[in-house]
C-alpha cells in the first residue's frame, strides 16, 4: 500500500512539474513574441523617423532659387532675423551668402533685406554693410531695399542704412543709433560674503574691467574712448547711406532713441511705409518673391539631436525587453 501511494505521489509530482514547465515555457514564448512585436514597432518607428527627416532634408536641399517660378524675373528676399553676431542666424556669413546667391541669379530684379533685429555686433553689422555697398557697386542695375518688420535697432539699422531705400510699417520700431557696453560689479557683494579675490596677471591692464575689483578712472576713460570711436563709425555709416534724407536739424537722431515707423520717416531714417510684398510688387515690379535666406543644415541638426531622440526610443525598447 505504501509503495502504491508513493508511486502515485511521484506520478502526480511529475505531472505537476511537467505542467509547470509547459506553463513557464508558454509564458516565455509569449514574452518573446511580445518583445519581438515591440522591437518591430520601434524599428518601424525609427525607419519612419528617418524617412521623414530625409524627406524634409531633400525638400530643403532642392529648394533652389527660382525653382517653380516662371521664366520671369523675381524679387530676392534675405531675412535678417534676431540678434546679429558670429554664430547666430543673422551672422555676416549667412547674410552675405544669401546676398551673393541672389546677385548671381540672372532672374533677380531686386533685393529685399527684411529686417527684424534688435541689433548686435558692430563688427558683424559692419561686414554686412560693407558687402552690400560693394555688391551694389558691382551690380548697379539690381536695387537693394530694406524692409523693417517689428524692429530695426542699432546693428539692424547699421545694415539697413546701406540699402537704396528703407521701408517700414507705421508701428515698426526704428533707430537706437548708439553703442553700449554693460556689465555688473560685485565688489561689495564679495566683501559682505567674506570672499577673498585672488588674481595674478602680467600686463598692467590685463585685469581690465574686473567685475570683482573697483573701477579705475583710466579704465572708464579707455572704455569711453572705444565706445566713442565705434559710435562715430556708426554715425558716419548712417550719414553716408542716408545722405541728405536725414533731418540734420534734429539732434535726437543719433541719441540712441527708438521711433515708430511714421516718426522715423519724418526724421529721414525711413523713406516710406510698406511691406515686403508691397516693395516687390510696386517698387521693384517683380511680385514673385524667392527667399535666399540662410537655412539650417538639417543633416547637421539631425546628427546633433540623434543621440538624444533615438537613444530615448532605444531606451524605451530596452526597458520593455528587460521587464
Amino acid at each position: 500500500m505504501t509503495d502504491t501511494n508513493t508511486s502515485h505521489d511521484q506520478t502526480t509530482e511529475q505531472d505537476f512539474n511537467k505542467h509547470l514547465a509547459n506553463q513557464v515555457a508558454n509564458e516565455f514564448l509569449k514574452e518573446q513574441r511580445r518583445n519581438r512585436r515591440w522591437g518591430i514597432f520601434f524599428k518601424c518607428l525609427f525607419a519612419l523617423y528617418l524617412l521623414g527627416f530625409f524627406g524634409i532634408y531633400l525638400s530643403e536641399t532642392l529648394d533652389i532659387p527660382g525653382r517653380g517660378l516662371s521664366g520671369d524675373s523675381h524679387t530676392a528676399l534675405i531675412e535678417v532675423e534676431g540678434a546679429i553676431g558670429a554664430g547666430e542666424r543673422a551672422s555676416a556669413d549667412n547674410i552675405v551668402s544669401g546676398l551673393r546667391a541672389a546677385y548671381k541669379d540672372d532672374k533677380t530684379a531686386g533685393i529685399i533685406l527684411r529686417i527684424n533685429s534688435p541689433g548686435g555686433s558692430p563688427v558683424q553689422s559692419g561686414y554686412i554693410n560693407d558687402e552690400i555697398v560693394r555688391l551694389k557697386q558691382k551690380h548697379p542695375d539690381i536695387p537693394v531695399y530694406a524692409v523693417i518688420s517689428d524692429i530695426c535697432a542699432s546693428g539692424g539699422y547699421y545694415i539697413a542704412s546701406a540699402a537704396d531705400e528703407i521701408y517700414a510699417d507705421k508701428a515698426s520700431l526704428v533707430g537706437s543709433i548708439g553703442v553700449i557696453m554693460a556689465g555688473f560689479g560685485f565688489v561689495d557683494t564679495i566683501e559682505k560674503l567674506g570672499v577673498e579675490r585672488r588674481v595674478r596677471h602680467a600686463g598692467e591692464n590685463k585685469a581690465f574691467m574686473d567685475p570683482f575689483a573697483p573701477l579705475k578712472e583710466n579704465e572708464i576713460a579707455h572704455v569711453d574712448t572705444m565706445l566713442d570711436e565705434i559710435y562715430e563709425q556708426f554715425k558716419a555709416v548712417v550719414k553716408k547711406g542716408r545722405g541728405e534724407r536725414l533731418d540734420s536739424n534734429d539732434d535726437t537722431v543719433f541719441s540712441g532713441l527708438l521711433w515708430t515707423g511714421e516718426r522715423a520717416m519724418e526724421l529721414g531714417l525711413v523713406d516710406d511705409l510698406g511691406s515686403s510684398s508691397y516693395v516687390a510688387r510696386e517698387i521693384i515690379g517683380a511680385e514673385d518673391i524667392v527667399n535666399y535666406s540662410y537655412k539650417p543644415n538639417y543633416l547637421d541638426r539631425f546628427a546633433e539631436r540623434l543621440g538624444t531622440s533615438i537613444s530615448n526610443k532605444l531606451l524605451s525598447y530596452i526597458n520593455i525587453d528587460i521587464n
